[in-house]
């Protein structure tokens, strides 16, 4: 690639350049090799999709979460529990009964239900209510029978689950009510909530029709988005029998990569209507765009893949999973967006161009011209450079605020929905045994059932436990087991410091006077250890995407200050977006139940958040640059660039906030913190970064924006996103 000042040419006159005027880039080589192949082409992707789609469906998928950590606690508290044979190495089910009468009158059909649930598949050991008197409320209204499943929650079919489930509802009666709860509950219930794709997929219509004025230019960009998400997620599904895929990720995949693909797909859709404007003929047009807006979209591309694939680096197999499926996905929406809408665009260009002329014959009719208001605007900035930085940055800063006070963690059955048997469960225990009992800890004795019941006896005396079970013995009899009840809730800071407390203080001098090592486990437990391992190795994980994608931009513009400015503005937009998050989930406005925010979220929406931004930034800043080498009037190329791009920015925006938004709608807590972080990063990274304080910044900057020191210039090598012949 060439070096974006290029050397002894001139710089090329604004207008409509031949086909032969200036060299043809590798992307506006294989846009022609489409626009000439338009129908082997498109005959390809169909024939790839409908193989992927057909041989997905035939093999199923095999999804399933892999939330072990080496190194933790509460991992190796679950190692030795399977090496030494004990069935609370498995998590476990509540069947919760409830009888104003008193319980102890349905022992009769309580007990018959509980010897069948003892034998069905999944199963490892059932504990009754009426051989514990510790699992009857004191006023012997509410109790719960314990189902040890035979291996973690992601471990045992949901079917089986499901199946404990109905056996257990079977029972109930006008006076008897029957609940289950516990994780595993929770991921076999049917919480299916409305069709959130489709909401945004129509809104996304509804914005490229009022864009670009005709259905037909519309569907094109949708069209391609479909087809790459479409292949992507068969892809995924086939590669789940392979790779540990989590089964959270198909929702994830479909919303990234329908926001993705119409965002990429657009901007390629919006330069070649540019190209159209400027009087290039529809071939001409599709090889400019694709030298232009498409060498944007496969650096942000790869942007987005770069940050996806840091997560690898934060050692957690489920979020391995999902970076690795949502790379693929940014890939083949990538793929289709430089192959496959070329191809859509040669069969189409004619009526396409016929409609464009038309459209701009009516705006000069009416005395309007292409990008006046976005100019107007870059105006008024570029005349109050400083108020507008200052009041864009005190509204991000702001918003950030209460992401400082962010508490990472998992949701738990007390924010399901209130119609569903999990919350029903989890309420109905808190109400008779108090609000720890729905997230109990699992302490492991290496020792006989003397030292457990030592052990057990020290830890009920502890101060934030409301109960202690007996210690229940191994297989072997090298282990022991005790639950720990604490007197808070699983998502309680109360219990997160009680951990702390048994792990650091309790356990070593337990350890001490037994000789027995002491581990505190257990799936709350688990979900903190997770929770904080994340929240540790974010640091290094941001430093290094921050690094790599400044490092890239400063390939391209060959600029120190713009590198600099993209990631400052990127992290002030994702940090708002994350204190948004925190303010709705963590502290309850408009209506969210009250709880942590989950555990993945930073880094999910930090990594596809920044490649995004990313792509935004290239395809302003690549403009305003080209008006800059085309005229070296730093304030020109501002107001030129912002009139070429605010539109654009601002649909592809628009319709990414309504895919991502969409899923607010969901019932699943995960995804509603996703689709809400990732709609309001990009309003503010679309509106007040892009339009406001990106102009103010650059105006400010001048000619010092393109400033890069001598000696490090003579290093680098160069490379271009503006087509060849803009040099």
């Amino acid at each position: 690639m060439s070096s974006p000042r290029g050397s002894a040419a001139s710089p090329a006159p604004p207008g409509p350049q031949g086909a032969g005027s200036a060299p043809v880039g590798r992307l506006g080589a294989l846009a022609g090799w489409a626009q000439r192949r338009r129908w082997a082409a498109l005959l390809l992707w169909v024939a790839v999709v409908a193989a992927i789609t057909l041989g997905s469906t035939a093999a199923g998928s095999a999804y399933r979460n892999d939330f072990s950590l080496p190194g933790t606690d509460s991992q190796a508290a679950t190692d030795l529990l399977r090496e030494h044979g004990s069935d609370q190495a498995g998590d476990s089910v509540e069947i919760v009964f409830k009888d104003t009468a008193g319980v102890a009158a349905d022992k009769g059909v309580v007990e018959p239900m509980l010897a069948r649930v003892r034998h069905m598949a999944g199963v490892a050991d059932v504990r009754s209510p009426f051989t514990d008197a510790s699992a009857v409320s004191e006023d012997g209204t509410i109790a719960y029978a314990s189902v040890t499943l035979a291996g973690k929650t992601e471990e045992v079919p949901k079917e089986d689950v499901a199946e404990i489930i109905d056996t257990a509802q079977g029972i109930a009666t006008d006076h008897l009510r029957v609940e289950v709860g516990g994780e595993a509950a929770r991921n076999a219930e049917d919480k299916a909530g409305p069709t959130a794709e489709l909401t945004g997929i129509v809104a996304a219509l509804v914005i490229l029709v009022l864009l670009f004025g005709s259905l037909l230019a519309a569907s094109l960009p949708l069209i391609t988005a479909l087809f790459a998400v479409g292949g992507a997620i068969g892809l995924i599904a086939l590669a789940s029998h392979i790779f540990t895929v989590a089964d959270f990720t198909p929702p994830i995949l479909m919303l990234v990569g329908l926001g993705v693909g119409v965002d990429y797909a657009l901007l390629i859709f919006y330069r070649y209507r540019h190209e159209l404007l400027a009087g290039a003929q529809p071939a001409e047009a599709g090889r400019k765009a694709l030298d232009s807006a498409g060498r944007t979209v496969f650096f942000a591309g790869c942007t987005v893949i770069v940050a996806l694939l840091g997560l690898v680096a934060l050692g957690l197999g489920s979020l391995q999973g999902i970076a690795l499926a949502v790379a693929v996905t940014v890939l083949i929406t990538m793929a289709a967006s430089l192959v496959l809408l070329p191809a859509l665009l040669a069969l189409f260009g004619d009526r396409i161009q016929r409609r464009v002329i038309e459209q701009r014959a009516r705006a000069t009719e009416k005395g309007t011209t292409e990008g006046s208001r976005w100019r107007a605007m870059a105006g008024a900035v570029q005349r109050r450079p400083i108020p507008t930085l200052l009041a864009g940055v005190i509204v991000l800063l702001a918003l950030s605020a209460p992401a400082l006070g962010m508490r990472l963690g998992f949701a738990d059955s007390g924010n399901d929905p209130v119609e569903t048997t999990s919350r029903h469960a989890y309420d109905l225990l808190a109400e008779g045994f108090g609000p720890g009992f729905n997230g109990p800890l699992i302490v492991l004795v290496e020792g006989g059932k003397e030292v457990g019941e030592a052990v057990r006896a020290e830890i009920a005396a502890t101060t934030g436990v409301a109960a202690a079970g007996p210690a229940m013995p191994s297989e072997d009899g090298a282990l022991s087991t005790v639950f720990v009840y604490p007197a808070t809730s699983p998502q309680a800071e109360g219990t997160a410091d009680l951990v702390h407390h048994l792990r650091d203080d309790v356990a070593p001098a337990l350890e001490h006077r037994t000789g027995a090592e002491v581990l505190v486990g257990g799936a709350t437990a688990a979900s903190q250890d997770v929770s904080e391992t994340l929240a540790d190795r974010l640091p290094l994980f941001v430093a290094v995407v921050v690094g790599v994608s400044s490092l890239l931009l400063l390939l391209v513009f060959r600029s120190v200050w713009i590198p600099v400015k993209a990631a400052v503005l990127n992290l002030l937009s994702i940090s708002a977006a994350l204190g948004v998050i925190t303010l709705v989930f963590q502290y309850g406005w408009f209506g969210a139940q009250p709880g942590p925010v989950e555990a993945f979220i930073p880094a999910l929406i930090f990594a596809i958040v920044f490649g995004l931004s990313m792509d935004y930034e290239v395809f302003l800043v690549s403009r305003i640059h080209e008006e800059w080498t085309r005229t070296e009037d730093p304030s020109l190329s501002v107001s030129e660039g912002l009139a070429a791009t605010g539109k654009v920015i601002t649909a592809a925006a628009a319709i990414m906030m309504f895919v991502f938004g969409a899923f607010v709608l969901s019932s699943d807590r995960m995804l509603q913190q996703f689709g809400l972080g990732l709609a309001v990063a990009i309003l503010l990274d679309a509106v007040i970064i892009r339009c406001l304080i990106v102009p103010a910044v650059m105006q400010m900057l001048g000619n010092r924006a393109w400033w890069l020191p001598a000696r490090l210039a003579g290093r680098l090598p160069r490379f271009s996103i503006e087509r060849p012949g803009r040099d």
